[in-house]
């Protein structure tokens, strides 16, 4: 195919068709998102569209504006509370939700892309999920915006890098709930983290050994524990670094829903808190003060987040090539009653 200038006239579908030597149907079905086209032709299809300035905006919205959500682990409090941001803004400003979950954190189903497709949204927005880069161009061929609330960067994401992303200041608040702990004279501190494929658990690991290292201390490794923002990490991972032989005096937990499994562990090894561990939490989420006693945590706006990434839509939705930079909202530390001094020289 032979390239064409910027005055080209807009091509019309069969004129789209003709020149690419296939059927209507077949540029339909790259422009909807249907399977059924080889990956070759369908990229050919692709530049055609974009060189001959194939005008995909054409494609009807609904009468009511949808917003689609997708998030891994539906039912975790992090995303309960994030969807119901999003879902707090789009109700303002006369917009549907749609929210569905998936268990593969890299992928979406195929019937989900499928529905979207179908429901032809404002937008969709990934909430700790990242999408392969066919499913994108799928959703870009039909010129429905992408945005990600919290997404990781998998091995696998280069080429992904152009999807606009909202997300926290992890590395400060990792530093900050960090600093916290050895302001109040703590030196042996414990961190369970997240998954190691998400940039909001590597920045927070970061940011955990930027304040001991400033501090003139030595990272230790082993006190550093894998998890998965669970409940589940915070009680097996806790009681392991409470059993150590020189158990930590302090543990800075990835998330809010993970510092109550350390409290589970704790009070199973009739380890007092905060007299005997300070704890630290990350989300500051509304379960945060009523635990006992009240968690001092790391905020996370995610009414901020979700304000943002729907107005993100709706500028890209007007401007399919509106380039947008990570946007980062400040995080800050709430401290509450998890977390006391302890003396530098017992």
């Amino acid at each position: 195919m032979s390239g064409t200038s910027d005055d080209t006239p807009r091509a019309t579908l069969a004129e789209v068709a003709r020149t690419a030597g296939v059927s209507v149907s077949t540029v339909s079905k790259v422009l909807n998102g249907r399977p059924g086209v080889s990956a070759e032709t369908r990229t050919e299809i692709e530049e055609l569209l974009d060189r001959r300035h194939y005008n995909r905006r054409n494609s009807p919205r609904p009468i009511a504006p949808l917003i689609d959500i997708l998030c891994y682990e539906v039912d975790s409090a992090w995303a309960v509370e994030a969807i119901s941001g999003v879902e707090r803004i789009a109700r303002q400003q006369a917009m549907g939700v749609v929210v569905s979950g998936t268990n593969d954190r890299h992928a979406a189903d195929p019937a989900w892309l499928e529905g979207v497709l179908n429901r032809n949204p404002l937008g969709v927005i990934s909430l700790i999920s990242t999408l392969p880069t066919e499913q994108i161009k799928q959703l870009r061929a039909r010129n429905i915006p992408l945005v990600t609330m919290d997404a990781g960067d998998s091995p696998d994401s280069s080429g992904r890098g152009d999807v606009p992303s909202i997300g926290s200041a992890d590395f400060s608040g990792g530093y900050a709930a960090t600093k916290h702990l050895l302001d109040l004279g703590h030196r042996t501190i414990g961190m369970i983290t997240g998954p190691s494929d998400l940039m909001v658990s590597t920045a927070r690991v970061a940011g955990f050994r930027a304040a001991v290292e400033t501090a003139g201390l030595s990272v230790d490794p082993d006190l550093i524990r894998p998890g998965e923002f669970h409940h589940a990490d915070g009680l097996a991972q806790g009681h392991l670094l409470l059993t150590r032989e020189n158990r930590p005096t302090a543990i800075f937990a990835g998330s809010d829903v993970q510092a109550l499994g350390v409290y589970e562990a704790a009070r199973a090894l009739r380890i007092g808190i905060p007299d005997q561990l300070s704890v630290v939490g990350y989300d500051d989420l509304p379960l945060a003060p009523w635990t006992a006693p009240p968690l001092t945590t790391i905020r996370v706006p995610l009414a901020e987040m979700s304000k943002e990434a729907t107005r993100l839509l709706r500028a890209l939705r007007d401007d399919p090539n509106l380039t947008v930079p990570r946007i980062e909202v400040a995080t800050s530390l709430v401290v509450r009653e998890s977390t006391a001094s302890i003396d530098l020289d017992p």
